[in-house]
């Protein structure tokens, strides 16, 4: 059997709490720099300004959550349809883009806790009658954006009854519901209400139905996407949303863009 050695015993507990008491400065030294993918074409959370600027919520709260690490942000714009495949290709170290945590997603990446919660609804023409049901569906077409948890939720729960059109963004499949081209649209519903209803071009057009919420199809929130190896990432993300959280500044950017608390329950 071997022997108690109390001067190895010390030296090595001295070693772990040293590691333990510096690994925060050593994640903070790792990440100096963190390079946030956001897809600039989903109003009022993200979109590109006439002169290339970013703006918006999605936008404001990266900004913020690297602020509050320590770490300089470098914004990269990126299509929805590629943007995991992307954050798996090191193009960027994490997704701030409305992302909602949900299983499938989990497969491939890991994510931090939700920074906000909001529910899908339809919008249809107004005075066309349409009614969210399968009867009220049937034959009828359903404009989404590509690769989302609405296009799922459609797909799952009513691909049977309505055409399904996609779109590459939202702001296409606005166009196509001005021009009749869908019958309705599912997406945000405040996305939906402040990138479109509330502008000219959606005048016409209102809420139909109710609010979804089935965590099957729309998860937990929205969270940062971080590739699974960067567990420290996912930790530091975690501390800065509830850091914002507790000492305002999420409050501040919140009630910038929305009249309610977007964190949701």
């Amino acid at each position: 059997m071997k022997q108690f050695n109390a001067t190895v015993f010390a030296a090595m507990l001295f070693a772990a709490m040293l590691t333990a008491a510096t690994a925060p400065a050593v994640h903070a030294q790792k990440w100096k720099e963190i390079r946030i993918g956001v897809e600039g074409a989903y109003p009022p959370f993200s979109s590109i300004t006439e002169s290339g600027q970013l703006v918006g919520f999605d936008i404001d709260i990266a900004w913020e959550l690297c602020k509050t690490i320590g770490a300089e942000c470098a914004l990269v714009p990126q299509d929805w349809d590629g943007i995991i495949p992307a954050l798996l290709a090191r193009k960027y170290d994490a997704i701030i883009a409305s992302m909602s945590i949900t299983e499938e997603r989990k497969k491939k990446v890991a994510f931090s806790n939700k920074y906000y919660h909001t529910p899908a609804r339809f919008v249809r023409k107004k005075g066309s009658g349409v009614s969210i049901s399968k009867a009220g569906l049937a034959g009828k077409s359903v404009g989404v954006q590509r690769a989302t948890t609405h296009d799922n939720f459609i797909t799952g729960e009513f691909g049977d009854t309505v055409t399904v059109k996609r779109y590459g963004t939202q702001d296409e499949a606005y166009l196509d519901l001005v021009a009749g081209r869908v019958d309705l649209l599912i997406a945000d519903s405040v996305a939906i209400d402040d990138g479109f209803l509330s502008t000219d071009q959606g005048a016409g057009f209102e809420f139909v139905g109710p609010s979804y919420t089935d965590p099957k199809y729309f998860g937990e929130g929205a969270g940062v996407a971080i590739r699974k190896r960067d567990a420290d990432l996912v930790a530091l993300f975690n501390d800065a949303i509830r850091t914002i959280r507790a000492n305002g500044r999420y409050k501040a950017i919140n009630d910038k863009y929305f009249d309610f608390d977007i964190y949701g329950e």
